[in-house]
């Protein structure tokens, strides 16, 4: 009997581990191609799909079409969480993973504007809004999997190892686009930038391998074999959870300030406003990611010690702290000032807010509505908070002539997002239903 015992739980850590470490590397392989397209809005996209004639308004669409792409992600969040809470969390994660890599792929094949005007643009938004169906369930299902097979008193850590999958794939992003950075200009307008998208497709297989692999999550068998699944979980989500659904999203606003603004907008405010050269930025970046690889799972860590809203909240006031500061370091122009900035915001206090994130919104849903609440709360507030953002920043800071206006609403967003998980139920300690 012990025996058996001992063996069943070493066959729960061993899927457990699998399960944790395929969530991890899928989603690595999702965000690389996500976060192609930032890297690239910020730095090529303005000036080879878009009218070259005018960089600012070139600028401001290729922050607009960034955006257009979170504008799809709750529509994705809606259909996958539908799928997910319907039909079972890996499947979605299969299906969205080969969307991303397909889409991304055939970003690196179009056109530029002097070959076919304003179709290229029009390419690259639907291309986009493809991306953002996919990434709108990515995040919550690789999240849950590991939340849902965790046991309770690691439940935390577990859930925010997955996240790391977003700062590995930011790094290998940043790894293969920044010496494509080094070539000459016509060369990298031309072809350079193409090829790390074309690379998407050769990864693809990788992911869909390592995903195979896992088993369907406890959570969703008892429901499946309860026959207790919802028909339309989005109704049933709406029915029963309204309060939880506002205060996800509304909580979920800091983390993508503390995201977009640093990872995305400082990258075009480092070369065209501090007038330092590009790799200053994308080294700033990639340093700032590699440290997440450790910071993430201890902010999950901690969300086990010390409770999720106390290690969510502390990230927030940080975000809010730097509100100002962080364009400061920026103007002076030193390279180890800007990584330092970039460090505290987009590392210590993004991540502080993502490792308790991503057991906090998992614990505020039964496991009938589970995908569709992470999915839908976290990714509208993406669309309405993260995507407008480099568009937003970009605008006011050429409005006003400075940061102080972006610095401000940095600073309301922070607190917004402070009071909505204040309000939150706690559920470090509890099971998940």
């Amino acid at each position: 009997m012990t025996s058996t015992a001992t063996t069943a739980e070493q066959s729960t850590r061993s899927m457990v581990r699998r399960v944790v470490s395929a969530s991890t590397i899928g989603t690595a392989l999702e965000w690389y191609d996500f976060m192609l397209f930032g890297t690239a809005s910020a730095l090529v996209l303005n000036k080879v799909v878009f009218d070259p004639s005018d960089p600012t308004a070139g600028t401001l669409a290729s922050f607009a079409t960034f955006a257009v792409g979170f504008f799809a992600r709750p529509i994705g969040g809606l259909v996958f969480g539908h799928l997910g809470d319907r039909f079972g969390r890996r499947l979605v994660l299969m299906i969205t993973l080969t969307m991303m890599a397909v889409s991304s792929t055939l970003i690196g094949l179009i056109p530029s504007y002097e070959s076919i005007g304003i179709w290229a643009a029009v390419l690259l938004v639907v291309l986009r809004i493809v991306q953002g169906l996919g990434a709108g369930a990515e995040y919550a299902g690789g999240s849950l999997m590991a939340a849902e097979h965790a046991p309770t008193n690691r439940r935390g850590l577990f859930a925010a190892i997955p996240p790391t999958g977003n700062a590995m794939g930011v790094i290998l992003a940043t790894v293969v686009f920044t010496p494509f950075t080094w070539l000459p200009e016509e060369a990298f307008h031309s072809w350079g930038w193409r090829v790390p998208f074309l690379l998407s497709i050769a990864l693809l297989p990788v992911g869909l391998y390592v995903r195979r692999r896992v088993d369907e999550t406890p959570a969703f068998k008892k429901v499946a074999a309860d026959d207790a699944r919802e028909r339309v979980p989005f109704v049933a989500l709406m029915r029963t959870h309204p309060k939880q659904v506002v205060l996800s999203i509304l909580a979920s606003v800091g983390p993508n300030v503390a995201t977009y603004v640093p990872s995305v907008y400082a990258l075009t405010y480092i070369t065209d406003d501090v007038g330092q050269a590009a790799w200053i930025g994308t080294v700033g970046v990639l340093l700032a990611n590699v440290v997440k690889l450790a910071t993430l799972p201890l902010s999950g860590y901690l969300s086990d010690l010390l409770g999720r809203r106390t290690v969510f909240i502390s990230g927030a006031v940080l975000c809010a702290l730097m509100s100002f500061p962080f364009f400061w370091m920026l103007d002076t122009g030193i390279a180890v000032v800007i990584w330092l900035a970039l460090l505290i915001l987009l590392t210590l206090s993004n991540d502080l807010m993502l490792g308790a994130q991503a057991t906090l919104l998992a614990e505020q849903f039964n496991s009938k509505v589970r995908f569709t609440g992470v999915a839908f709360s976290r990714e509208v507030s993406a669309a309405l908070s993260g995507g407008t953002l480099p568009f937003l920043a970009a605008a006011l800071t050429g409005a006003t002539e400075g940061t102080w206006a972006i610095s401000l609403v940095m600073l309301g967003m922070s607190v917004v997002s402070i009071a909505a998980a204040a309000f939150m139920t706690e559920g470090s300690g509890r099971r998940i239903s």
